[in-house]
């Protein structure tokens, strides 16, 4: 495993670690046994930072992954999200007041003193412009109930914006092969502020691993199912845009595989590609067995991509993706 600084939290991280939406939910059937034993697979090959949300399964991943902590004590560094449970989930209901009632639910659903990364889960644009709330969310912090502040964006604009903010350490962005803009016009942004920066929906929801091909049908609590285009949140979310756009991606896919080294699955070489840009901190797959745990991890550890494999991919994204994603987020 390799490690990272996660920008101004200080947090020395895996560079592969473990995004915990699918164990909680919103991916097909989950199975609990099988979601423990991915969690601590991936402690095992050394991973020490999972990333989750107060609204995956409604406490159900929080709640799982307070066990692996009890079994880890000290070893593992834990980013929940706190804001998309609002009702409406609107941008004047981002109040220092609500959050921390947020707040206090994942810390009883980790069992934990001090929750060691809140991000602002994707909240409304106008968010981006309260002062007001990211001062009251310094006084949480010196409640010693939140160690450090970040956000999850879904836009370029929104990330620029929420790194004005000094108590915002951490930003988290959608970055794969199917989206890259953000390396472009945000990461040098970042790195400037020390802004750690992990990587989302980093196999642009399971396109990226290969296993899937036109036709493929996704079970009706699958957010591939029910938000394929956008019909319940934000169409960047899944499928990294490409929803109305499967023919592509499946084609970019397929000239992807041509340039997979030997050895190396798909899903591997997406996440790879991800950590040659050293403003990146890490890459968040989803696992939901031990088996796509072990395979994840594996990728911290394979050689750099070359220059042509670099040049190759990005002219694959240039001519099936760029059209359609690229001027949206």
């Amino acid at each position: 495993m390799q490690y990272r600084t996660l920008g101004k939290t200080g947090y020395s991280v895996s560079t592969i670690s473990f995004g915990a939406w699918a164990i909680g939910g919103a991916w097909g059937s989950v199975d609990d046994d099988a979601s423990l034993a991915a969690l601590r697979k991936f402690v095992e090959l050394g991973g020490n930072f999972i990333d989750t949300a107060d609204v995956y399964g409604d406490g159900r991943s929080e709640r799982l992954i307070s066990t692996v902590l009890k079994e880890h004590p000290g070893r593992i560094k834990v980013a929940t999200k706190a804001g998309r449970r609002l009702s409406p989930h609107t941008a004047d209901q981002y109040t220092a007041k609500n959050i921390e009632a947020h707040i206090d639910r994942s810390l009883k659903n980790l069992d934990v003193e001090s929750l060691d990364l809140v991000q602002l889960h994707c909240p409304p644009t106008p968010v981006y412009e309260n002062a007001a709330l990211f001062d009251g969310l310094r006084e949480i912090q010196q409640k010693g109930k939140v160690r450090h502040w970040g956000v999850s964006v879904e836009t370029i604009a929104e990330a620029t914006r929420a790194i004005q903010y000094d108590n915002v350490c951490t930003v988290q962005i959608i970055f794969n092969i199917f989206r890259q803009r953000p390396a472009d016009e945000f990461f040098a942004a970042a790195k400037k502020a020390n802004v750690g920066i992990l990587a989302r929906v980093p196999l642009a929801s399971g396109l990226l691993t290969g296993k899937f091909k036109p036709g493929t049908q996704f079970a009706a609590d699958d957010h591939r199912n029910f938000n394929s285009v956008g019909q319940q949140f934000d169409a960047g979310e899944t499928f990294s845009g490409l929803g109305d756009h499967l023919d592509d991606a499946y084609a970019a896919v397929d000239e992807l595989k041509e340039i997979v080294p030997a050895g190396q699955t798909l899903t591997q070489f997406a996440l790879r590609w991800i950590l040659m840009h050293d403003a990146i901190t890490c890459a968040i797959p989803g696992a939901r067995n031990p088996e796509q745990a072990a395979g994840n991890v594996a990728a911290a550890d394979l050689p750099a991509l070359t220059a042509d494999q670099m040049k190759a991919v990005r002219a694959i994204y240039d001519a099936r993706i760029a059209p359609h994603v690229a001027s949206r987020w």
